[in-house]
């Protein structure tokens, strides 16, 4: 924060040299074009080392305006009361609708593909997590208010359908290649752009709407395998080999079918967060529903011309696995451009004598980080030395925000409080030892 110059000449108004200056009770009167605004009495001029201490807060609190932050926090209550219900719905849909003991065990089954999705997610997200309550938001957004849609517009649908003399085979191709992608799509999509909207700081590029969607996707996909798993066992009475096949094909061969679809909506409004505007944010979100929607129908129509086991497997070798490896190869390439990032970004704080520039390889890489947390390790420090990689990272995103003009006066502020935080950490550690720049050996 600057300060403004102070006046050579004293103003009008103010107090002479040598003269007693007024204490509080005896403040100077106001006219009435003062107490209109203007500053025809301005107050008096404040002591040299009153000035001094004054050129910067007392505290980086102080810098964040708090209007900027009350909206958000009005936005997270909100959201909390609308996932809230969503997660009542859903748990009453199943009670309902499946029963507690097919629930349970349809729930056990869904936690395996759960885990393979979330172990995925943790891999992407890996080089500058996501805030914990944001993930937990994108979950659950996933797996109750996407639910609660989904199921809405099918419960209207299977009126209507009703209503025209019942299912065909056209009303079922409709259904699950046009009905269902469009909607899942643009309700877990949907999740990725409010989360966008209400905590815009966090969504710095394309990996940000990349782990948020596949967290809105994950949870979706456990909410539906729990579905398809209890309804098959209720159907097949035990876990049978039916129930084994559908479990091998959703948990296991296609546990990341959906993070795929809506990852393209994540991207896309990663690409948006680069602008930060709200108008953006918005047009991208319909862009990107286009690639997932297209992807999620090709997905379900070729059931339709899939006829036997073996021509299933075929198709999901020929076309689902190229994907899934390009989506692989694309997610690597987007985390190396982040680290070139973290790399630049600190280097320019190295410059500015924040941190030694040694260390700009030690925490903007994977090698460096993995041999600084070794070297921790075996001094009971590591907890420090993630706090401290943590926060450098954290740190390099805040200052790109900053240079590409992206909510700039919250960004400065966390700047200032990432800046104390890595000065602390990075104290910790030299306290401890020395020599903590020097690289450790390795064989």
């Amino acid at each position: 924060m600057t300060q403004a110059p102070a006046e050579n000449t004293a103003p009008a108004g103010t107090v002479a040299p040598g003269a007693p200056t007024p204490g509080p009770s005896a403040p100077a009167p106001l006219t009435a074009h003062a107490a209109s605004g203007a500053s025809a009495h301005p107050p008096m001029e404040a002591p040299a080392e009153v000035k001094a201490a004054t050129t910067s807060t007392p505290h980086a609190i102080f810098d964040t305006d708090p209007r900027k932050r009350r909206g958000a926090r009005i936005a997270l209550i909100v959201a909390g009361v609308v996932l809230g219900i969503a997660l009542l719905l859903v748990l009453g849909y199943f009670l309902a609708f499946i029963g507690p003991g097919l629930t349970f065990l349809g729930a056990l089954l869904a936690l395996i593909p759960l885990t393979i999705v979330l172990l995925g997610v943790r891999w992407i997200d890996r080089w500058e997590p996501e805030p914990r309550l944001l993930v937990l938001i994108a979950f659950l957004w996933g797996a109750t208010a996407a639910i609660v849609i989904a199921l809405t517009v099918d419960l209207g649908a299977s009126l209507l359908i009703a209503a025209g003399g019942g299912e065909t085979n056209w009303t079922i191709f409709i259904h699950t290649v046009i009905q269902a992608p469009v909607v899942e799509e643009s309700a877990k999509g949907l999740g990725v752009l409010l989360i966008y909207l209400i905590a815009r700081r966090f969504f710095d590029g394309p990996v940000d709407g990349i782990v948020y969607a596949a967290l809105v996707a994950g949870g979706f996909a456990f909410a539906e395998n729990i579905q398809y798993f209890a309804l098959q066992i209720g159907e097949s009475g035990s876990l049978d080999l039916q129930v084994g096949q559908i479990f091998f094909i959703r948990g296991i061969l296609s546990p990341f079918a959906h993070v795929m679809f809506t990852a393209f909506t994540g991207f896309f409004i990663g690409l948006a967060a680069r602008k930060g505007t709200t108008a953006a944010g918005v047009g991208f979100f319909f862009l990107g529903l286009i690639p997932a929607i297209l992807l999620h129908a090709f997905w379900n129509g070729i059931l339709f011309f899939v006829y036997n086991a073996f021509q299933f497997y075929l198709y999901y070798l020929v076309v689902q696995v190229p994907l899934f490896v390009l989506g692989i190869v694309a997610v690597t390439i987007l985390r190396r451009r982040e680290a070139k990032m973290t790399q630049l970004r600190l280097a320019e704080y190295a410059t500015a004598g924040w941190i030694h520039p040694s260390e700009v390889n030690t925490l903007g890489t994977g090698a460096g980080r993995r041999q600084a947390l070794a070297w921790a390790r075996q001094r009971g420090m590591r907890p420090v030395m993630k706090e401290y990689i943590k926060d450098a990272t954290h740190l390099a995103f805040t200052r790109n925000r900053i240079v590409s003009g992206r909510d700039r006066v919250a960004s400065q502020a966390d700047e200032t409080l990432l800046l104390t935080q890595v000065s602390e950490s990075r104290a910790r550690l030299a306290a401890t030892a020395p020599t903590m720049a020097a690289p450790v050996p390795t064989t």
